[in-house]
């Protein structure tokens, strides 16, 4: 395990400087297409840039739309991309052509606020990408030199030949060099993943969809999500009063008819009338049943009285599958929360007994800044798929009126995992055992 440790560090950074060397290309890349989209500007007034304008603009957004993947995939560093540029406008039929037709494009193309933001990443990424990523490039390489050029050759250089601040006019100044040069390998190994980390951080300032756009998507994520809790409250108010309709009102309409009967049999034939009461106490604890199972399914009385942890766990103890339950949350979180937790919980539990054949799951709990996290693990089949009508679409809807997310990792033959995660604040202390 010891050894382990230093040889998966070494193979990150040297990784990390692998990528280091990547964005300094990509860097070049981004300027070239920077500067095509310039020449492509400064050659509107004669009419060629309004050919050349939005296919240069489409290749620089194709870069910048690679700079956010990689950010996310290298450093998690996850950047909001801007509304893609508008699509390339078909040929109209020659008689149709008017003088302004070939200009449509390349204006809409400037017209789009994302498209500047692009240029101006592009004309900034070499000084504040390539030179920043090259850093420990520049560090490993100078220290291969004096690790494994300066010894074998300082004889020939002379008495001028200097490595950074140490003469190396001996054995010793070689010796010396071989240290040095190995110290600037090191630093440069060392500072590439930080250096990955600034580099991503720069870049989401200008890579960044704009505010605007921003507060745009997120109005229509909110009109969208409140659409959809809309519904799905609707759709719950006509499931309860179906079920209290067909179950408890059902039977408490007959319960009323026999006791009628059996207030008429009362003198007239005590036997049959004792008979009958008899049935509505067996008919009342039936409604009754059916009534706590209705207000279970609405929300049950363990997640009211302690909480998302101890209903989790109960949850488990209920499942005829091996759940069990790890972590904990350091208090209670608002009621509307931990109702949609709970019942996504039970919702996956039900898919990895209904749909993975699944025999263990581990479900576990965790809070932290702001979010509370569950994943829900199973041994089964795995291949879950959304769209199947598996229940996770449901799901997703019903953490986006929560702003949570919902992950699903579900490779054929398995594992499954279902990570939801729910920003929300604690609402009290710890009441309960989780």
């Amino acid at each position: 395990m010891s050894d382990r440790r230093p040889r998966t560090a070494l193979a990150r950074a040297c990784r990390a400087l692998g990528r280091c060397q990547l964005a300094s290309l990509h860097a070049i890349a981004a300027s070239a297409a920077g500067s095509l989209v310039v020449l492509g500007v400064l050659l509107l007034p004669v009419g060629v840039g309004f050919r050349l304008l939005p296919p240069a603009a489409r290749l620089l957004r194709r870069l910048s739309d690679r700079s956010r993947a990689r950010a996310a995939a290298w450093t998690g560093t996850a950047i909001v991309p801007p509304d893609p540029l508008p699509a390339p406008l078909p040929a109209p039929p020659p008689a149709s052509r008017g003088p302004g037709a070939p200009g449509r494009a390349a204006r809409a193309v400037l017209a789009d606020e994302g498209f500047w933001r692009d240029l101006a990443w592009a004309w900034l990424e070499p000084v504040t990408g390539g030179l920043l990523a090259a850093v420990p490039l520049a560090l490993v390489e100078y220290g291969a030199f004096g690790a494994l050029v300066q010894p074998f050759v300082w004889r020939r250089l002379g008495e001028g030949n200097w490595y950074a601040f140490v003469p190396v006019h001996s054995t010793a100044g070689a010796g010396a060099a071989l240290l040095l040069g190995l110290a600037f390998a090191a630093a440069g190994l060392l500072a590439a993943p930080p250096v990955l980390r600034l580099h991503a951080r720069l870049g989401r300032r200008l890579l960044a969809a704009p505010r605007s756009t921003r507060l745009t998507r997120r109005i229509e994520q909110l009109t969208d999500s409140r659409g959809r809790a809309h519904d799905a409250l609707a759709a719950e108010l006509r499931r309860i009063e179906r079920d209290l309709h067909d179950g408890p009102q059902a039977r408490l309409v007959a319960l009323g008819m026999t006791l009628d009967r059996a207030g008429r049999l009362l003198e007239a034939d005590p036997p049959a009338a004792r008979a009958l009461l008899r049935e509505v106490r067996s008919s009342s604890e039936r409604a009754l049943q059916e009534l706590r199972d209705l207000v279970h399914g609405i929300h049950p009385p363990v997640l009211a009285d302690r909480g998302l942890g101890d209903a989790v766990r109960s949850l488990a103890l209920d499942s005829f599958l091996d759940v069990r339950v790890e972590g904990g949350l350091p208090g209670r979180l608002p009621a509307p929360v931990e109702s949609a937790a709970y019942f996504a919980v039970s919702e996956a539990l039900a898919n990895a007994a209904k749909h993975a054949r699944a025999r263990e799951v581990r479900v576990s709990l965790a809070y932290a800044a702001g979010l509370l996290r569950i994943a829900v693990a199973d041994d089964g089949r795995g291949g879950a798929d959304p769209s199947r009508g598996t229940g996770l679409a449901g799901l997703r809807r019903r953490l986006d009126t929560f702003d949570g997310t919902l992950a699903l990792h579900s490779p054929p033959g398995g594992p499954t995992t279902v990570t939801l995660e729910i920003p929300c604040a604690l609402s009290s202390p710890k009441t309960s055992s989780s």
